[in-house]
């Protein structure tokens, strides 16, 4: 028996990167499965990379759409038995070129739109659901340029806590997984140029202490652990960032 037979999963920003990995891992293991993007050019490639998971539009940023997604999974499916809050963005840049821009914006979809996206679907999750949020290991570190999308992961990862305590009653589990450095789109879409890019990935991986990247399948597995098989784990963090800060 698959270990999500039977169970519904949402997935926001599930399009690409760790959540389209994280999909494919679930239907793997028999969930009826629905992804979330909100770049309408882009759903189109993403329902021919993802066959039988549906691909909904909806973006994170607007409580609104994401009270719409909820009911409507509710409704055509039941429930929603498992929800991964992984839709997020990232722009770096130092204190002195910060704009209120890039603040609102990842402060809106990270940490806004994370909470009213478990707000939304809380109600539609029954006794041994869970939440899962994407928070990141820049949540523990101290990097530069990195301040405010640092402290929005900060903010989700203490998400796990509270919302772990105020929904425990119910049976309901709430954790986080922190990725370290993961080959994924965001980095294209984090306003460095490809220089710079290329120059963040040689300084991030010489701090890992596994020596490399890691890969979206590699976080989709731990979230599996979390919404599967950690049954006695709530208000907790997985840290997957090949030793990155923990060692």
């Amino acid at each position: 028996m698959a270990k999500l037979d039977g169970k519904v999963a949402l997935i926001t920003g599930g399009t690409t990167g760790i959540g389209a990995a994280t999909a494919r891992l679930f239907k793997a293991e028999g969930a009826s499965v629905v992804v979330t993007g909100a770049n309408p050019n882009s759903l189109e490639a993403a329902r021919a990379e993802l066959p039988g998971i549906e691909v909904v539009l909806s973006d994170q940023a607007d409580p609104g759409a994401s009270a719409a997604l909820a009911d409507a999974v509710a409704a055509r499916h039941g429930r929603i038995d498992i929800l991964f809050v992984n839709a997020g963005v990232a722009a770096f840049s130092p204190l002195d070129q910060l704009t209120e821009e890039d603040f609102d914006r990842q402060f809106g979809i990270n940490v806004r739109g994370a909470l009213f996206a478990a707000k939304a679907a809380a109600p539609h999750i029954p006794q041994g659901g869970s939440i899962i949020f994407t928070a990141s290991t820049a949540a523990s570190l101290g990097m530069a340029a990195t301040s405010v999308y640092s402290a929005s992961k900060a903010a989700v990862r203490s998400f796990a806590r509270s919302l772990g305590a105020e929904l425990a009653p119910r049976g309901v589990r709430v954790n986080a997984i922190s990725p370290g450095p993961i080959e994924t789109p965001i980095f294209g879409k984090s306003g460095l140029s490809a220089e710079q890019i290329e120059g963040f990935k040689s300084d991030i991986t010489s701090r890992v202490p596994l020596g490399r990247i890691g890969r979206p399948e590699e976080i989709a597995a731990a979230v599996l652990f979390l919404a599967a098989d950690a049954t006695f784990i709530t208000g907790e963090e997985i840290i997957a960032g090949g030793g990155m800060a923990v060692i």
